[in-house]
């Protein structure tokens, strides 16, 4: 398992002395000393086994080689044509690998210059996470520092933070940013982290709006969310007594969002709307509720289990017999087929989307042909049926 930093070099004002030099604060006290480029100071704080430094053409690649280090006269041809093409904007790959080796003997870990597009387009932006996985094996440890890419870069790190972590398997350890505050003429440098757990968020949101399952929701919140992962399970096994259960015992914590989590604040809302089929007034509703959400989010054969089974639910209800007992509920399901044509093609559809069986009733055979048929059967039966 390897640390990676990625460091983006960009190009920040110089004069007849030199690129203009910032004090960077880490929020420890120690200021380090005047520098144009975080990356030296963050890998001395970070110790890296690689140090990525991605630049375009233009970038202030000679300032790399502008230090107090002595890279000997056997290189002096090669800095100095590196810094007539960074004056000129058109450094290139011939420029700088020569020079890896001399700053990884520097720095004392594994150095690569890297020249990325500008990002102009998908195509380049594409191209550039391309390159940064490149560096990145599954497990490796990744740090960003963003501090003198172009304005765009913010966005796109977080952008690639959620690449390289989904796609390549490593865990982002820090994305940083040297903000330079011209009063104090200090910059202090800030983890943007937190942005990867807002997006983890929004992405268990958006499963849920996808599939119905919020158990990702639930890895969210902590310990509490056991009870969340708990009615996750039952409700995804057409248990919705058990999960409506362990909805409101989650509910009613007082704890049930982390009291040192922003994000949680932000997002719980939201989740609670999605889990709302639990205030239904008893089994038949919460039933109905969940048969069109899961047929809202095109999970057919659950939408028809709980269509079909919200019907019995209703009608044991109805007649006051025990609707959690099998046989009185088998034996509803006999009276409604033999007395609802639409009861009994509901629950043919049922028995074939969830026994993988071709349906012998041509209406149902028709609408497992098409997605949109089949959307409009189930909603006709709910109208019909509920």
């Amino acid at each position: 398992m390897a640390t990676t930093l990625f460091s983006f070099l960009g190009r920040v004002p110089k004069d007849q002395n030199g690129y203009r030099t910032t004090r960077y604060d880490f929020g420890d006290g120690v200021l380090t000393g005047p520098v144009a480029f975080l990356g030296r100071p963050l890998t001395e704080r970070i110790s890296p086994n690689r140090l990525v430094i991605m630049g375009t053409s233009g970038s202030m690649w000679d300032h790399l080689f502008e230090v107090d280090d002595d890279f000997g006269d056997h290189y002096e041809d090669r800095r100095l044509e590196l810094t007539e093409a960074t004056e000129n904007k058109a450094v290139e790959d011939r420029h700088l690998a020569p020079m890896e080796p001399l700053l990884a003997e520097s720095i004392g870990c594994e150095v690569a210059l890297r020249l990325i597009p500008y990002c102009r387009d998908e195509s380049e932006q594409v191209e550039m996470l391309r390159l940064l996985s490149c560096h990145v094996a599954a497990g490796d440890h990744v740090h960003i520092d963003i501090t003198h890419g172009f304005r765009t870069l913010p966005t796109l790190s977080v952008l690639a933070a959620l690449y390289l972590r989904r796609v390549r398997g490593a865990e982002v350890a820090g994305i940083w940013y040297g903000f330079y505050d011209p009063d104090t003429k200090i910059a202090p440098v800030h983890d943007l982290r937190g942005l990867l757990h807002i997006a983890d968020w929004l992405e268990a949101l958006a499963i849920y709006d996808r599939t119905g399952d919020y158990g990702d929701a639930a890895e969210m919140i902590g310990p509490v969310g056991k009870l969340l992962r708990r009615a996750a399970f039952f409700e995804r096994t057409s248990n919705p007594v058990k999960a409506r259960e362990a909805l409101t015992g989650w509910y009613q914590k007082v704890d049930r969002t982390p009291q040192d989590d922003p994000a949680a604040e932000l997002f719980i809302d939201d989740l609670e709307q999605r889990v709302d089929w639990r205030r239904g007034a008893d089994r038949g509703e919460w039933e109905r509720r969940l048969a069109r959400t899961y047929l809202e989010k095109s999970d057919y054969v659950r939408a028809a289990i709980y269509g079909r089974e919200a019907i019995i639910t209703a009608n044991a209800l109805r007649r006051k017999v025990d609707n959690a007992n099998h046989e009185v509920r088998e034996r509803l399901s006999e009276e409604l087929r033999n007395g609802s044509n639409a009861f009994r093609r509901l629950s043919r559809l049922r028995n074939a989307l969830a026994h993988g069986q071709r349906s012998q009733d041509p209406v149902v055979q028709r609408a497992m042909a098409d997605e949109s048929r089949l959307r409009n059967f189930l909603g006709d039966a709910f109208a019909e049926l509920f």
